[in-house]
């Protein structure tokens, strides 16, 4: 599949996350005590119900259903999100969905082996 946006190599040269998800492709930017992470969805994917520290991201391309507290919201190309510290969120990934989010914890995600 080609993905509608094209990450230049300054990205892709980074080494994959390994998230737990079928069908994302990552790359992983340790920053101190955060994580930069791009990703691409090659298919529709759920994230269950879950919480970990603050999160940030902003959309490069397609849309995401977040539920972040109980409240729904899609977010399209442009759109930022923001899930504060323990506050429990899911989300419904469209194919073609590719964004940059930031997590303020530097363990969230492993370099992939």
């Amino acid at each position: 599949m080609t993905l509608s946006i094209i990450l230049p190599s300054i990205i892709t040269s980074h080494p994959s996350a390994d998230i737990p998800l079928d069908g994302v492709k990552s790359h992983l930017i340790q920053a101190g005590e955060q994580q930069f992470i791009f990703m691409e969805f090659e298919k529709d994917v759920e994230v269950p119900e879950h919480s970990h520290e603050a999160q940030w991201a902003v959309v490069l391309d397609g849309e995401i259903e977040m539920t972040i507290g109980g409240v729904k919201n899609v977010f399209r190309k442009g759109d930022t999100y923001f899930v504060e510290k323990g506050v429990k969120h899911s989300a419904k990934i469209k194919k073609g969905y590719t964004d940059l989010t930031l997590f303020n914890q530097p363990d969230r995600y492993k370099v992939k082996k």
